[in-house]
C-alpha cells in the first residue's frame, strides 16, 4: 500500500452542533483533506450544507476543503463555494448539461477541479475529459447518505481508470473513492489505484475518531 495516499474524513457523518470539534478530530488525527458532501435534495434524495458552512470551516482550518457537490445544475454553485474557500470543487458528470463548461468555472474561480460518477455509470463515459480535471471521485455506494456498504463493482473502474490515467500519461490526474470506505478494505481500495480515500462514519462514529484516522495511516507504514 502507497504511503501517501491522503484521508479526506467526511463531515457528513460529524457532529453539526460543534464542528470545530471535527475540525480538531482531523487535525489531531493527522487528516490530509476535509471532505464536504453537497446535496440538493434533487440530484439525490437528502439536504445538507451550502456555502455558509465551507466559509465558517475555512475559518478555521487551513486544511484542504473538498466540496463534493452532488446537485443539479452544478455552474450555479461553483462560484459560490470557491468564494467561500474551498480548495477543490468536484460536480457529478450525471448533473451537469455541459461538463467542459462547469470544468471552465471551476478552473477560473481558483479551485482544483474534480468530476465525479454514479455507481450505474460507466467509467469510459469522462475519459474524453480526464485531461482537464485534477480528480476523479468514484462512487463507490449510491450518493445521498452516509453508512452505506462498498459495491464490489467499484473495484473493476478505480482498475480501469488507473490503467487509463496510466497509459495516457495523465499521472497526475487523482483517483478518490467515497462510500464504504473502512478500516478493512482501506488497504485494498489503495492497492487498486486510490489515492484519496474519503471516510465519514468510520471516523465520526467511532469510539475513537482521533485513533481511528491514525489508523488508516498505520496500514500504509
Amino acid at each position: 500500500m502507497k504511503s501517501n495516499f491522503k484521508l479526506a474524513p467526511s463531515i457528513l457523518s460529524a457532529n453539526f452542533s460543534n464542528l470545530q470539534s471535527a475540525l480538531d478530530i482531523c487535525s489531531e488525527g493527522g487528516a490530509h483533506w476535509i471532505h464536504v458532501d453537497v446535496m440538493d435534495n434533487q440530484f439525490v434524495p437528502n439536504l445538507t450544507v451550502g456555502p455558509p458552512v465551507v466559509k465558517s470551516l475555512r475559518r478555521c482550518t487551513q486544511k484542504f476543503i473538498d466540496v463534493h457537490m452532488m446537485v443539479v445544475e452544478p455552474e450555479k454553485l461553483v462560484e459560490p463555494f470557491a468564494r467561500a474557500g474551498a480548495d477543490n470543487i468536484t460536480f457529478h458528470y450525471e448533473a451537469a448539461s455541459n461538463s467542459e463548461k462547469v470544468i471552465d468555472l471551476i478552473r477560473s474561480s481558483g479551485c482544483k477541479v474534480g468530476i465525479s460518477i454514479k455507481p450505474n455509470t460507466s467509467i469510459d463515459k469522462i475519459y474524453h475529459l480526464l485531461d482537464k480535471v485534477d480528480l476523479v471521485l468514484i462512487m463507490s455506494v449510491e450518493p445521498g447518505f452516509g453508512g452505506q456498504g462498498y459495491i464490489k463493482g467499484s473495484d473493476q473502474k478505480i482498475k480501469n481508470l488507473k490503467s487509463y490515467l496510466n497509459q495516457n500519461c495523465l499521472d497526475r490526474v487523482m483517483i478518490e473513492v467515497d462510500g464504504g470506505v473502512k478500516l478493512h478494505n482501506a488497504k485494498h481500495v489503495v492497492d487498486l489505484g486510490a489515492d484519496i480515500l474519503v471516510a465519514g462514519s468510520e471516523v465520526f462514529k467511532s469510539s475513537d475518531p482521533v485513533s481511528t484516522i491514525k489508523k488508516f495511516y498505520k496500514l500504509a507504514s
